[in-house]
């Protein structure tokens, strides 16, 4: 059905949470979005705990969750990935945030555990700086092309 453009919902450009405890890997992330002009507002998180809490506090702030483009690596203290994964998917407010992991596993359970809970996608970061570019980049494209709930 068509609607006229003034009646459709107003969309707002998508965050990024980067969950991340390698800060090698943050700060590779970060220069790959400065040399590719991404200048959607970006957070970053050490681990799935300090991130889960983060994106309830945005819930509380907005009233719903804004949209967020998560990248989440699996291996961190306190709360890793799938844990996150686990405790996201079970919150009623959260279950829908868009989650892409980026990691060094390329074990097959990790893989398959990580589907299991609607990842967007699954990255594994093997040339660092050439995974990073080329990953931001599909995701600033995703983040343009794509219209994320709000």
């Amino acid at each position: 059905m068509f609607t006229p453009k003034d009646a459709r919902m107003k969309t707002t450009a998508a965050k990024f949470l980067i969950v991340d405890d390698d800060m090698v890997s943050v700060m590779a992330m970060q220069r790959a979005m400065r040399k590719l002009k991404i200048v959607n507002e970006t957070e970053v998180r050490h681990d799935g705990q300090q991130a889960l809490e983060f994106l309830r506090e945005e819930v509380e702030r907005h009233g719903r969750l804004p949209p967020y483009i998560v990248t989440l690596d699996l291996n961190m203290p306190r709360m890793g990935g799938l844990e996150f994964l686990e405790a996201v998917r079970g919150d009623p407010a959260l279950e829908r945030v868009v989650v892409f992991v980026f990691t060094t596993s390329d074990m097959p359970t990790d893989v398959q555990s990580a589907y299991s809970k609607n990842v967007a996608g699954y990255i594994v970061k093997e040339n660092p700086s050439e995974t990073f570019a080329n990953a931001l980049d599909m995701l600033n494209a995703y983040a343009r092309i794509v219209e994320l709930p709000s």
